[in-house]
């Protein structure tokens, strides 16, 4: 016969039980109305949440469209600084080339000054004079070498501009290349969108990277790079200003120089010529004096030579007539006049020689003097041919090279075209 065993476990209380029922609903009923409340919290913190995500992605996409615009304006800004730099960078190369070729220039003039004074050092005797034209000449080179050291200093200064100038650019380029470069980042940024393939979680996206600037120091530094750029493009504009005035003024210096000193050596070629036109004229009334008394001299030893005839008759008889016979030995008129004769021939022909001395003496003063003014005459006409030459020479100042072609050979003194009957003697004496 089959027994019922009892399985040994606790028994609960049937209001155990009730109150297990009602505890199990009032804990589901709280746990929903808890699920509930989390749930409109998290629709309430959704909404809230997209709504300031989708402000905030707009407010930084204005922020990153606003950047854009500004390192844009500065980057336009740049692009023009940049490219009023570069003008002005080449204008100044321009004008330095310009002033180097000016200062170049200056070695003709200069060339030309020491030909000329070297030539008048081969003047003779009294002709080696400390005159206007040498004067002029020694200030003509003073003048070019001081008008070459002012291109010079310019030059120098033109060099130093450039350099900081190309310094400013490379300054402003690295600025701008900067500025192009956070262009293409921050365009790049304001192109992404949540559907951009390459988005991702960064590293600590939020840290300040080593080097930042805070946006005034950014500002100010670019501010720096335009205002100094267009300080030295300033600077560099009035060093041009500058660098032609000293050009002009330099050349002007140097023309009213050039005028002074060809006024010069006209002048003082008009008073060579005015000398040596003297000279000739006393040269050849010197000779024609010189004919004459030497006709005059001839006629006076011929004189001479009769009045020595006569004497030699008038002893002849006085000595004949020595041998009068006896009486007849007697000092009559013809005794008399014949001593007479003898006394004034002898007296004529001391008379004559004296006056014959005498103009053996004044012929070899004009001999002598004639010599002088022929030595002179060969002086001014070789001082008047090295001015004729240093003129031709100072031709290469106003006559471009290509076509100068020398009127007078310095080696040879000949000339290369017709000369004055003046200028021709000049040569023959020479």
């Amino acid at each position: 016969m089959a027994t019922l065993s009892v399985k040994p476990s606790q028994r609960f209380q049937l209001p155990d039980w009730h109150t297990n029922s009602r505890l199990l609903s009032t804990n589901a009923e709280r746990q929903r109305d808890a699920s509930h409340q989390i749930r409109q919290e998290a629709r309430v913190l959704r909404n809230e949440t997209n709504n300031q995500t989708i402000w905030d992605e707009h407010d930084n996409r204005t922020r990153l469209a606003e950047r854009i615009d500004t390192v844009n304006r500065w980057k336009e800004t740049l692009d023009k600084c940049l490219t009023d730099l570069d003008a002005e960078i080449d204008a100044l190369t321009q004008m330095k080339e310009s002033t180097e070729q000016n200062l170049q220039a200056k070695n003709l003039p200069l060339d030309v000054a020491i030909e000329c004074l070297t030539l008048r050092d081969s003047r003779r005797d009294i002709d080696v004079v400390k005159d206007p034209v040498e004067e002029e000449l020694h200030k003509e080179v003073e003048v070019i070498d001081a008008t070459k050291k002012a291109l010079q200093q310019k030059i120098s200064q033109a060099f130093e501009k450039l350099c900081l100038l190309q310094e400013v650019r490379q300054q402003l380029n690295s600025d701008h290349r900067d500025k192009m470069e956070t262009l293409d980042i921050d365009r790049g940024c304001l192109s992404l969108n949540l559907k951009s393939p390459n988005i991702s979680l960064k590293v600590n996206p939020t840290r300040v990277p080593n080097g930042s600037s805070s946006l005034q120091q950014w500002d100010d530094f670019s501010q720096f790079n335009k205002d100094r750029a267009e300080a030295e493009m300033k600077g560099a504009v009035e060093l041009r200003e500058a660098i032609a005035l000293t050009i002009a003024e330099t050349n002007n210096e140097l023309e009213a120089q050039r005028v002074a000193t060809e006024f010069a050596f006209r002048k003082r070629l008009r008073e060579m010529e005015k000398v040596y036109s003297e000279l000739r004229w006393q040269e050849k009334n010197t000779l024609e004096e010189i004919a004459e008394l030497q006709e005059d001299i001839r006629h006076l030893e011929e004189d001479l030579r009769r009045k020595l005839q006569n004497l030699k008759l008038c002893h002849t008889r006085l000595e004949s007539r020595t041998y009068r016979p006896n009486v007849e030995l007697c000092r009559d008129q013809a005794q008399h006049g014949l001593t007479d004769e003898v006394h004034q021939l002898e007296a004529t022909i001391a008379a004559l020689k004296q006056k014959l001395a005498q103009a053996q003496d004044a012929l070899d003063a004009l001999y002598k003097h004639l010599a002088r003014l022929q030595a002179d005459i060969a002086c001014k006409a070789n001082s008047m041919l090295l001015d004729t030459k240093c003129m031709d020479t100072r031709r290469k100042l106003t006559v471009p090279a290509e076509k100068f072609v020398p009127e007078v050979d310095t080696f040879s003194r000949t000339t290369n075209r017709t000369l004055s009957p003046l200028k021709s003697c000049q040569l023959e004496l020479v």
